[in-house]
């Protein structure tokens, strides 16, 4: 019974960090799609927002890549490519 009452007291606090989240915009652009349906599945997409001021082309492929290799993210080659694009030409410095 504690255990439930902690996390019922738990949800309560957590509820109005919740409350000012604002759904994430991306640039509408050719592969969002595919950003949408495979970057989304595992992480939310504020990192693309995040870190775009930083990222050079080659940064978003190596990231692309290591999702794909170090993470074994389910992204078949021609998804993958899509990204990379999408990621360069929107959010590539």
């Amino acid at each position: 019974m504690r255990t439930l009452i902690a996390a019922l007291f738990a949800v309560v606090l957590a509820a109005p960090a919740l409350a000012d989240e604002k759904p994430i915009q991306l640039k509408k652009a050719d592969g969002l799609d595919k950003v949408e349906a495979h970057c989304a599945a595992c992480h939310s997409l504020d990192y693309i927002q995040m870190n775009s001021p930083y990222p050079s082309a080659a940064l978003w492929e190596a990231e692309v890549n290591k999702m794909v290799k170090a993470f074994g993210a389910p992204i078949d080659d021609a998804d993958a490519k899509a990204i990379i694009e999408y990621l360069k030409k929107n959010y590539g410095s």
